[in-house]
């Protein structure tokens, strides 16, 4: 049976979505079994991850599958393999290869050009999907809904920022702000997208370059650290166009309601994206926000390598 890929939540149907997520807080409840039996996942990072990796490495062995990792100088690429062939070899070997690039999705495209072997973005430059599966299946075991709730998120518009935009745009009545600094947005070309989907959803997905546009009385307060993965800025005095968008107790104060929670995808700068007040305060579900990274990568593996037959 073809596997599915996962490169980009453009791509992901609305309802795949949402299976997604309610099958990651099954697997949290304990459900799922090991569908992965006799199964091979490759776990290829050439940059640097905590919970993604581990969250992918654990998960895969949870559901029965053997585990291979690869690190940035593993591969015949490096002495001048073509990618393509690379592809070939490595698809008569796995069931899945879980990728992390921090660069563009072409790599990706090329490795997915086949069907034995499902293809999983665990980041690249321009998006970060698995993490925003991750955090609606958190928005929705807090919440118990999806539909409706009001997302606040200050920082850099970075592959966070897009993978939340992508996602939050499928879900009816969903509100997402996003409060970027001048330059440091999303792209057109994902903001566009993103507002397309909410088009047909009936969400809405915004964005302001001052952080004087802050809501009032939102569901959830997002943050992600100001230096993304295997990236640089090449501003100097680009700190200071980040000041105003800190998250700080008088943000969480001014934004909050009853029940408003702070997200972040950590690793976090303390006193830089967020003050350690905030993180550590009774508010943050940062830390099982984590946590569900592992819930929802075992729910990516499973519907990637079962393809239809996950439904």
């Amino acid at each position: 049976m073809a596997k599915r890929h996962l490169l980009t939540l453009a791509r992901l149907e609305p309802d795949d979505l949402l299976h997604l997520v309610d099958r990651g807080l099954e697997m949290k409840r304990g459900a799922g079994g090991r569908p992965l039996d006799g199964k091979s996942v490759g776990i290829y990072f050439r940059k640097t991850s905590t919970r993604t990796r581990t969250s992918f490495t654990v998960g895969a062995a949870r559901l029965g599958a053997t585990v291979v990792t690869y690190g940035p100088g593993d591969l015949q690429t490096n002495t001048g393999e073509t990618l393509e062939d690379t592809t070939r070899v490595l698809s008569s070997f796995l069931d899945a290869l879980v990728l992390r690039t921090a660069e563009s999705l072409s790599e990706m495209e090329t490795l997915a050009g086949q069907s034995d072997m499902a293809v999983i973005n665990a980041m690249a430059d321009v998006e970060h999907p698995t993490q925003a599966i991750a955090d609606l299946t958190t928005m929705k075991e807090q919440f118990g809904r999806l539909e409706g709730l009001d997302v606040l998120y200050l920082g850099e518009g970075n592959n966070t920022a897009a993978a939340l935009a992508l996602a939050l745009g499928h879900i009816p009545g969903a509100r997402l702000t996003l409060l970027t600094p001048e330059g440091y947005g999303l792209s057109p070309e994902v903001l566009a997208l993103a507002r397309e989907h909410a088009s047909r959803s009936g969400a809405a997905v915004e964005e302001h370059h001052d952080a004087g546009h802050m809501p009032k009385g939102v569901d959830v307060v997002y943050a992600t650290r100001w230096q993304t993965t295997g990236t640089s800025k090449p501003d100097p005095d680009w700190r200071s166009r980040f000041e105003p968008f800190r998250v700080t107790t008088g943000v969480m104060e001014r934004a909050s309601r009853e029940g408003t929670v702070f997200m972040h995808d950590l690793p976090a700068h303390r006193g830089e994206d967020v003050q350690a007040e905030v993180l550590d305060g009774a508010q943050s579900i940062a830390f099982r926000q984590a946590g569900n990274k592992l819930f929802s990568a075992m729910a990516v593996l499973e519907w990637c390598v079962q393809g239809d037959a996950a439904g």
